[in-house]
């Protein structure tokens, strides 16, 4: 066996990292799905409630937001590029977690005018879920714009590799989120 062929065959072998990251993204998937039941059936129980609650939050800044992570997204695909150069990775990596930061900030804001009708009775559990549910999921965003950071600093291919799976499922769950949460 030739080097070409040991190092192709080195390649096309998943790493054991794999199996741990499939693990951590299923998790992930898992645990903002029954979330996202959980909203869905409680909106079904109290139709009338979340329909109120929803004239109380903010879906065109929502929807706003969604770009803002979608763009977040584009950056951290173009950081794992294979022919990614280790300085345009860099910087894509930085990006997407700078517009990471700015969806944590667009939301913190529409929290600003959503807080004071938590509780409300006339909502029902609207806004408990809505809280806890955008919440999580904000401040998984959060830390993974830090990891971002991180992985800008130490730029090695499996660290890379690592957080922007995690940062794509981050994105696959607001889309779905974004929908059932803001327009339904």
């Amino acid at each position: 066996m030739d080097m070409t062929t040991a190092a192709a065959q080195e390649v096309e072998t998943p790493d054991a990292g794999d199996f741990l990251l499939w693990i951590l993204v299923w998790s992930e998937l898992a645990a903002f799905g029954i979330l996202l039941v959980a909203f869905m059936v409680a909106g079904l129980v109290q139709a009338d409630q979340f329909a109120a609650a929803r004239q109380h939050i903010d879906a065109p800044l929502a929807a706003l937001n969604t770009a803002v992570l979608l763009t977040s997204g584009w950056q951290a695909a173009r950081a794992v590029r294979p022919d990614a150069k280790r300085g345009e990775a860099r910087l894509a990596l930085v990006l997407a977690a700078l517009f990471g930061l700015l969806f944590v900030a667009i939301k913190l804001f529409e929290y600003g005018g959503e807080i004071g009708h938590a509780g409300e009775d006339a909502y029902g559990v609207f806004f408990e879920l809505y809280f806890l549910l955008t919440g999580f999921h904000l401040l998984h965003v959060l830390f993974g714009a830090l990891v971002l950071l991180l992985a800008s600093w130490r730029m090695e291919r499996s660290n890379v590799v690592l957080i922007t799976t995690l940062w794509h499922v981050f994105d696959l769950i607001w889309i779905v989120m974004f929908p059932l949460v803001y327009l339904a």
